[in-house]
């Protein structure tokens, strides 16, 4: 291995100091990644683009584990650490165990770059120390020392213990199936928006910009694209393709939207699933999209007014609250429900430390309401579609079985997806490990009068 060099004076690399600020906001507000990096990303050159993602993600992904590198080569407690040092530290240590082609010489000056741009000069030295003993000792396994099989899952994928135990209960031999596929990064899908282009001429023009696009085994009209991805993002700005995970454009085709029909969807920004039933039904539908934040709304009405739809109308509403709707008003109902997104993961690996059992029980308490107000909206005949991003039996299975035993008005309805997808009478599931797509709930329902 090549001598170390002190680090000298000259500013980190774009793409890491990016992804360190990312990063630090990420935990000081909340913010989502993959919310940041789309909105500053543009700032940096295509190769630091591509860096800077794969040292927040893979960071984002792998954080519990690498605390515990952390704490074996420092000695301490990562808690007891400066925020900017544990995420100058993890960065460092992300690029020395898991990025092959990065010079282990500039995995440790830049990060001591990086808390020097945080004005941590006293840090230096301990960056310094922490990442060069790691070079040393290349092979450490943070799991070797650990007997319990839940715990050292726990830290092999980095995933709270609580919800491994939780996993491994529901699901038994599904649990690290799942919690290994959460750390692999996700296949970009899209569909194209039929109202602004020909999805022929749309998939040949990607082709031919060197793109390996192939339909999805899952979802109609679905499309996986791999290698020279930049046009599809470009024409996702441009409105006339939209980027959304399979399993989640597979809600709109289960409640098989029809012109001419009113369509609700009950909890609808930012507006993907309403743009894909407008686009189902050749913007010929009359749909009412519901939210409760009025930002989103905005955000809502903007991505329709790319796409170029004239049937969707945003409404200010509660869904969880009597809705201003009169009974039978509806052909279909769609309820999307906001939830704990267990089932994002892949792209969102940070809400793996934000959520509690209590938020769970919670949520759970908040979709059956939502789904009971949206229902009463519902003509007879018509079709109701609820559905999550979880995987928590809770805020699926549960409030299906809740939902028909408060109502007698609604029966389970088979779903129009492949057999390999059904989980019970009318439900269906998607797993990341299973089908390479985001964890999905979907039910489905018939108002009888």
């Amino acid at each position: 291995m090549a001598e170390l060099k002190n680090p000298n004076t000259i500013a980190a690399s774009p793409a890491r100091l990016l992804a360190f600020e990312v990063l630090r906001r990420v935990e000081e507000s909340s913010a989502f990644a993959s919310v940041l990096l789309a909105a500053r990303e543009e700032e940096l050159k295509p190769n630091d683009r591509g860096l800077c993602h794969e040292l927040v993600m893979g960071v984002l992904r792998r954080r519990l584990w690498l605390d515990r590198l952390i704490a074996y080569y420092a000695k301490r407690e990562p808690e007891r650490l400066d925020l900017a040092v544990r995420i100058a530290l993890r960065l460092g240590l992300y690029q020395l165990r898991c990025l092959s082609r990065i010079p282990a010489s500039a995995a440790v000056n830049e990060s001591v770059k990086l808390v020097r741009a945080a004005r941590i000069r006293s840090a230096d030295g301990l960056v310094n120390a922490v990442l060069r003993r790691a070079t040393r000792e290349p092979n450490f396994d943070p799991v070797s020392a650990v007997d319990d099989p839940l715990e050292r899952l726990a830290i092999e994928t980095s995933h709270p213990l609580w919800l491994i135990e939780r996993w491994a209960q529901s699901f038994g031999d599904e649990c690290a199936a799942f919690a290994r596929a959460n750390n692999l990064t996700p296949t970009l899908a899209f569909r194209v928006v039929k109202n602004r282009a020909s999805e022929v001429e749309v998939i040949q023009a990607i082709r031919a910009d060197g793109a390996i696009v192939s339909p999805s085994q899952l979802t109609p009209a679905a499309w996986r694209a791999e290698g020279a991805i930049n046009i599809v993002r470009r024409l996702a700005v441009e409105g006339v393709v939209y980027l959304q995970d399979e399993a989640s454009q597979l809600v709109a085709n289960v409640l098989e939207p029809r012109a001419g029909e009113r369509i609700l969807d009950a909890c609808a920004a930012p507006g993907g699933k309403s743009t894909h039933l407008a686009d189902l039904t050749n913007d010929q539908a009359f749909i009412v999209s519901g939210d409760f934040h009025l930002h989103r709304l905005r955000t809502l009405n903007r991505l329709a007014d790319t796409q170029r739809f004239h049937s969707i109308h945003a409404v200010n509403v509660d869904s969880g609250s009597e809705l201003p709707f009169a009974e039978d008003c509806f052909d279909r109902v769609l309820v999307d429900a906001p939830c704990s997104g267990t089932g994002t993961l892949q792209h969102n690996p940070e809400i793996r430390w934000r959520i509690s059992p209590a938020d769970i029980e919670d949520l759970s308490a908040r979709q059956l309401r939502i789904v009971l107000c949206a229902a009463r909206s519902l003509k007879k005949g018509g079709r109701l579609v609820y559905s999550t991003c979880s995987v928590e039996p809770e805020e699926n299975e549960e409030v299906v079985r809740s939902f028909l035993s408060q109502t007698s008005e609604f029966k389970s309805i088979a779903l129009p997806v492949k057999p390999t997808l059904v989980c019970g009478p009318g439900m269906a599931r998607i797993w990341p490990h299973r089908h390479e797509a985001n964890g999905f709930f979907i039910a489905g329902f018939e108002r009888l009068r």
